[in-house]
């Protein structure tokens, strides 16, 4: 399962929530890119002059670690990524991932949320955090990114039949609750 929106409609949230209450792993690239940042190992250098101008971390470096990240034992059950694929380039190397470990994606679930309501919980989000890559010209930079690059993604899932599409809008238990039952209609239809 993917879990997909643009910066700031929850994805993270729901992801833990989801991830727990379908008994899979919740794998973040932004948690992934942040831990190799705090380690300073080479792809995390490399990935924060990236992440702190609000841009995408390059395929090269996300697809690496998305590979290796599926490698592990513990996704052999099923797991929910969250922050990948964004690009249509991504989708083509993910299907490639999946294929050799003989995976296929059952649901794409994709928060939805206006833009101003966005950058008003990023800017919140920001003065709680610290998080350097959180202002709000980076933030409608992000913003920008996603519908220019991540909408292709989201329609090519749409004509394969697996995107729901969820409003990221209101209380959290809620927004689970109607991500749970999108994945269970696609699942289980």
């Amino acid at each position: 399962m993917l879990i997909i929106g643009p910066p700031g409609s929850g994805k993270g949230t729901q992801a833990e929530r989801i991830s727990e209450r379908l008994g899979v792993v919740a794998i973040s690239t932004g948690d992934i890119f942040r831990a190799n940042v705090k380690s300073e190992t080479p792809l995390g250098v490399e990935a924060k002059k990236y992440m702190d101008a609000g841009d995408f971390v390059p395929d090269s470096v996300t697809n690496k670690m998305v590979r290796d990240r599926l490698g592990e034992s513990d996704v052999e059950d099923g797991f929910l990524l969250d922050g990948y694929p964004r690009t249509t380039a991504q989708v083509d190397y993910l299907d490639e991932i999946l294929a050799d470990g003989n995976q296929r994606l059952d649901v794409v679930v994709q928060l939805t949320a206006d833009d101003e309501e966005l950058v008003a919980r990023l800017l919140v989000r920001a003065k709680e955090t610290g998080r350097s890559d959180d202002n709000e010209v980076v933030i409608r930079h992000r913003l920008d990114l996603y519908h220019e690059q991540t909408e292709v993604v989201v329609a090519k899932y749409a004509e394969r039949g697996i995107l729901a599409r969820v409003d990221g809008i209101g209380i959290i238990d809620e927004i689970t609750e109607r991500a749970i039952q999108a994945h269970q209609s696609l699942v289980f239809p």
